[in-house]
């Protein structure tokens, strides 16, 4: 292992010399995603680049950026995206720079899950460098409210999960802390897919819109057991952000929430810790499907090809074993390579690292599968089934209508 990061850092160097300027849009700018940004600008800077950071407040306006620099012919050296629909559509638009001989160089193919590259390969080419790994659907616990309501350990499966739900409600405590938003409204109903009804059943229904899986029993348990967990939340939960919804957890008012692993620079910045003040678990059981989602970088191209020299070195730099384990252990993801020494992250970024090496757990997510139009439909959909006095026929029947929509799916 020592000597696979001696030969991907080694290479660093010989393209250090031109010292190439990286113009890089990106939205890292939480205290602990700054923290991960600067990991990566410095070993840019060491392998002799220069950096040049553009940061924009939330993920649709950096996007959106990016997007207006590509149109009006000054794209940015690189930029911050997600293995979303709309990143195909710009490879499939001739945008991009492939990078297919630089994972070859870096053996990817050996390093990396199938399902990450799956999600940057766009018609037999890849378009982007993996650079986190994020898992949105973690279950994360306050030791000291389970502790008060005399839960013994982390839920382990539905039944253990709501016997817990029972125990903190009993006590006056809130059960599931849950931040209202639409989009975390679909955050939770994945979390519920994916646990109760396993990894067949949530690519039958996300990947393939298989007709039988729509319109079957067990995704109607699914959304009955989804609903159930409405009368675990507070009053005060509809609109309020995922960071507010956490620190329920940290000051041990509520006793569990699904979330993505981000939620732990919050839990860091009170000063605590995995195993002591809180729990983390990717998923109620060993087999729980483990959702890939995650940020990764693209190179846009430009007129004269100049700014390639810039973009390889970046690439090659992004993936390194070094800064793969720096960039990780300051933002809170989980490293891209199944082939590093994961020992000095925390705990949490452990359990996720070796959930990341079984291949029969990995699923990718809602972005990755969906086209835009559909995803934001199926978010409607869900909140409204969340929020509302909704009949669960008549909620399956349109959860159906969406994911078999051919208008809303993208080519």
């Amino acid at each position: 292992m020592l000597r696979a990061c001696a030969l991907a850092m080694a290479v660093l160097p010989v393209a250090a010399m031109a010292g190439p300027q990286a113009d890089v849009v990106h939205w890292w700018t939480s205290p602990g995603e700054t923290a991960a940004m600067h990991a990566l600008a410095d070993a840019y800077r060491a392998a002799g680049g220069q950096w040049r950071d553009l940061a924009v407040v939330a993920s649709e306006q950096a996007r959106a950026v990016v997007m207006e620099r590509i149109k009006g012919g000054n794209p940015p050296t690189a930029a911050q995206f997600n293995a979303s629909r709309s990143f195909q559509q710009l490879a499939r638009q001739g945008r991009l720079v492939a990078l297919d001989d630089i994972a070859a160089e870096g053996r990817w193919a050996q390093a990396l899950p199938a399902v990450l590259l799956d999600a940057v390969r766009v018609d037999g080419h890849l378009y982007a460098v993996p650079l986190s790994i994020h898992m949105p659907a973690w279950l994360w616990s306050s030791k000291a409210a389970l502790r008060q309501a005399g839960v013994k350990q982390e839920p382990r499966s539905m039944a253990e999960l709501f016997a817990a739900l029972d125990k903190l409600q009993a006590i006056g405590l809130i059960p599931l802390a849950h931040g209202g938003q639409p989009w975390q409204d679909l955050n939770l109903f994945a979390a519920v897919l994916a646990n109760q009804g396993g990894r067949d059943l949530y690519l039958a229904v996300l990947r393939d819109r298989d007709a039988g899986a729509l319109r079957g029993d067990a995704l109607r348990e699914v959304l009955v057991t989804y609903k159930k967990l409405r009368r675990y939340v507070d009053a005060a939960s509809p609109g309020r952000s995922w960071s507010d919804t956490t620190a329920l957890l940290i000051s041990g008012r509520a006793g569990l929430s699904f979330m993505g692993d981000w939620a732990k620079g919050e839990f860091a910045a009170a000063g605590q810790l995995p195993g002591r003040d809180y729990g983390c678990t990717p998923g109620l059981s060993a087999r729980s499907p483990y959702i890939v989602d995650g940020d990764v970088l693209v190179f846009p191209k430009d007129r004269d090809g100049s700014a390639l020299p810039a973009q390889r070195l970046l690439a090659r730099v992004a993936i390194a074993p070094a800064t793969q384990l720096a960039f990780s252990a300051r933002k809170g993801s989980v490293p891209v390579r199944t082939d590093l020494d994961t020992r000095t992250l925390d705990l949490c970024a452990q359990l996720g690292a070796g959930a990341l090496r079984d291949a029969g757990r990995l699923v990718p997510n809602t972005e990755t599968l969906l086209a835009p139009e559909q995803l934001t439909a199926l978010e409607r959909a869900v909140s409204d089934y969340w929020n509302r006095d909704i009949p669960v026929t008549t909620a399956q029947q349109t959860l159906a209508r969406i994911l078999q929509d051919n208008d809303r799916r993208q080519p």
